[in-house]
């Protein structure tokens, strides 16, 4: 059996080991595949694991030998299901395997807006402590978080941590659900949309991106938010309007707004977030800590150990 990873690099760098797909079959590892080599790379495969790759209708319908896409993440917008399905495809994904590290990222966004230490940091690299005349100064507002509220869009299992973890810090939780009220934890308080964007200190995107949420953040929902809020998306690039966004910023109708995930990654240089002082940014990497990356590919592994033995898993 040919297996193909068309893009292994993000997953794995070189810290991890691919041997247990080596002994599944003759396997391929490509560190990234262009949308032109994609075909030529899979044609003669059983097997293809790909992160960000797109197999579409059209590529799919080139690789005659294909039974099997593993997509090396949650999400699985890049493989076209439907196209499989009439091919009788097994599409698997791995879920809920940066559950963790994820909502991590978004508190050290949150507490980047709130407590600053990078900028500090840097200041007191330069001198600035050292020259300073009292034992201590602040030159920027520092917030604390218990008794905020934290509005959270979509309650899954990303959500659901991030709310267990605002709890932790004494805040309110708010969130926007289609869960039933009696189904969420007792600290969460189900509102509509309008109430979440007034309440909030903080909105949190954790919806997967679909046609009703796409720009879910955009120009009038900016303007039900307070002057003083933070928004964080660690969720899907377009789930907000960039320059509606970027707007805001420069006019004072949002306090700060901090993303793992853009639009267009990686982003253009005239994206009009990254000239936004108030905009803080790490580049898709919520999911990739070391941790996570391990359980990622052990799944991933699995996935294609249990396709091959005719009982497939994490079936999309």
């Amino acid at each position: 059996m040919k297996i193909v990873v068309l893009d292994g690099f993000p997953a794995n760098p070189g810290d991890l080991s691919w041997q247990p797909l080596e002994a599944m079959g003759q396997l391929s590892v490509y560190p990234r595949t262009a949308p032109q080599e994609t075909v030529q790379r899979a044609l003669d495969a059983e097997v293809v694991l790909t992160n960000k790759v797109v197999l579409n209708r059209h590529t799919i319908s080139h690789l005659p030998h294909l039974r099997y896409i593993g997509v090396l993440a949650t999400g699985y917008n890049v493989v076209d299901v439907e196209a499989a399905r009439e091919r009788g495809i097994i599409v698997t994904n791995v879920p809920a395997y940066s559950t963790m590290s994820v909502a991590q990222m978004v508190f050290a966004h949150l507490l980047t807006v709130t407590n600053r230490t990078e900028h500090y940091s840097i200041q007191i690299r330069q001198g600035r402590w050292s020259d300073n005349p009292d034992f201590c100064y602040w030159d920027t507002d520092l917030t604390e978080l218990a008794g905020k509220c934290f509005g959270i869009v979509g309650m899954g299992n990303i959500g659901s941590k991030v709310a267990a973890i605002a709890h932790a810090l004494g805040m309110q939780v708010a969130a926007l659900t289609s869960k039933e009220a009696e189904q969420l934890p007792p600290y969460v308080t189900k509102m509509t949309k309008d109430e979440m964007l007034r309440t909030s200190d903080v909105v949190s995107l954790h919806c997967p991106l679909t046609p009703d949420t796409h720009h879910f953040i955009n120009e009038s929902s900016l303007r039900l938010m307070k002057p003083t809020a933070v928004l964080i998306n660690t969720g899907r690039g377009p789930l907000i309007d960039d320059q509606a966004v970027a707007d805001a910023l420069s006019q004072g109708l949002l306090k700060a707004f901090c993303a793992d995930v853009l639009t267009e990654e990686p982003p253009s240089r005239s994206n009009p977030l990254l000239s936004q002082p108030n905009a803080f940014f790490t580049p898709h990497v919520a999911w990739a800590t070391k941790e996570a990356r391990i359980r990622l590919q052990q799944v991933a592994i699995d996935n294609v150990a249990a396709f091959i033995a005719g009982a497939p898993v994490n079936v999309v």
